[in-house]
C-alpha cells in the first residue's frame, strides 16, 4: 500500500497536467526509499522500478504497458491497471510470500551507483533527440 504522501504527490502532478510517467515517479521514488531503508530488497534496480510502476498502476495512474517487453510483463501491467478499477486486496498468503522473497534480496539495487548505472543503460537505448528532450 502506497504512503499517503506518495498518493498526494501523484495527485498533485496529475492536477498540474503532468505526464503519467511523472505521476508514477513518486511511487518509484517511494520504492527506492523502501529498499534503501531495509524494508525489503530487490534483485536489481529494474525490479525496484517495476515494483514502483506496478504500485502506480494499482493506484490509478494511467500508465501504458511497455511496448517492447515480453508478453508476461505486458499481461502483468494490464492486470495491475484492471486491479485499480476493482479495488481488490491481494490474498494475504500471496502478499506475505512476495514480501518474504523480497526480504531475502539485497538493498544494493537502490544504491546511488546502481541507479546511475541503470539510468545510463536506459539512456543508451534512447535516440539522441529523445535523450535531449529528457
Amino acid at each position: 500500500m502506497p504512503e499517503k504522501a506518495t498518493l498526494a504527490q501523484a495527485r498533485r502532478a496529475k492536477r498540474q497536467g503532468k505526464a503519467p510517467s511523472t505521476q508514477a515517479g513518486a511511487f518509484v521514488r517511494e520504492e527506492i526509499h523502501h529498499v534503501r531503508e531495509g524494508k525489503h530488497g530487490a534483485r536489481s534496480t529494474k525490479q525496484a522500478i517495476a515494483i514502483g510502476l506496478s504500485k502506480a498502476r494499482r493506484a490509478g495512474v494511467r500508465l501504458p504497458a511497455p511496448k517492447n517487453a515480453k508478453a508476461s510483463t505486458k499481461q502483468s501491467a494490464k492486470s495491475a491497471t484492471s486491479a485499480a478499477r476493482r479495488h481488490s486486496r491481494p490474498s494475504p498468503r500471496r502478499a506475505k510470500a512476495s514480501m518474504r522473497a523480497l526480504k531475502r534480496e539485497s538493498p544494493r539495487a537502490a544504491s546511488h551507483e546502481a541507479l546511475s548505472r541503470q539510468a545510463k543503460r536506459s539512456a543508451r537505448t534512447r535516440q539522441r533527440r529523445r535523450r535531449h528532450a529528457a
